[in-house]
């Protein structure tokens, strides 16, 4: 079984479409392999995919490379959580457990937790890689710090939660913004990451679309 490092915690109809998503993704993965798979949801929302037959190693690493996995966390090692909460001291990150980011772990220049994360478009249940420290500090990996610092170079984006990848394009073709963004990637099940065009302004998207999305929305101006 792999439990997959990305939430399902919306409700009602909008899980359900969420879990249709997941089965698609899962099934364009898995589907030329030789195996069957189920999927579950953990009491704390993680998704679950229990794979058998001849090609179950194989899936197993794709499903792992694809989206991380919850795993027993052990000092030193990189593991992947979903950002959970925030405070003047630092981040928690979600990994089956809370682990706290202390502020000066975090590695992402000045400001406060808060500013960093607005800075950067740091969504809620955003997957995020760090290094669990056990009785040392935790901190953010370096390939996760990169990630991040990576965003802030490109023609700016805008993140966003509580919405698949299907959602959001829709949403932006039905406001018009159709050529306002060069893809939108999927950081998360429900987390999405608009990338914009050279030409188009992340704030002014935003303000145009946000009154047609129930999320967070936050935007990485270059």
């Amino acid at each position: 079984m792999v439990v997959l490092a990305s939430k399902v915690y919306v409700q009602g109809d909008a899980r359900e479409r969420t879990l249709r998503s997941l089965e698609s993704l899962v099934e364009n993965a898995l589907g030329e392999l030789d195996v069957t798979y189920e999927i579950g949801v953990r009491h704390d929302d993680f998704p679950s995919v229990t794979v058998d037959g001849d090609d179950a190693v194989v899936a197993r690493n794709l499903l792992r490379d694809e989206w991380g996995e919850i795993t027993e966390l052990e000092p030193g090692a990189t593991a992947v959580g979903t950002l959970d909460a925030w405070d003047e001291d630092g981040f928690v990150i979600d990994a089956g457990e809370p682990v706290r980011i202390a502020a000066d772990e975090i590695g992402l220049g000045p400001g406060t937790p808060g500013q960093i994360r607005e800075r950067f478009g740091l969504v809620q249940h955003l997957p995020m890689e760090f290094v669990y420290g056990g009785d040392d500090p935790s901190r953010l990996s370096d390939a996760e710090r990169d990630r991040l610092y990576e965003w802030t170079r490109g023609d700016g984006r805008l993140n966003v939660n509580s919405a698949t990848r299907g959602e959001v394009r829709a949403t932006l073709n039905r406001a018009g913004h159709a050529q306002d963004y060069v893809t939108v990637e999927r950081l998360g099940l429900l987390e999405q990451s608009v990338v914009a065009t050279e030409d188009t302004d992340p704030p002014g998207l935003l303000a145009s679309v946000g009154s047609y999305l129930p999320a967070e929305l936050l935007c990485v101006v270059p």
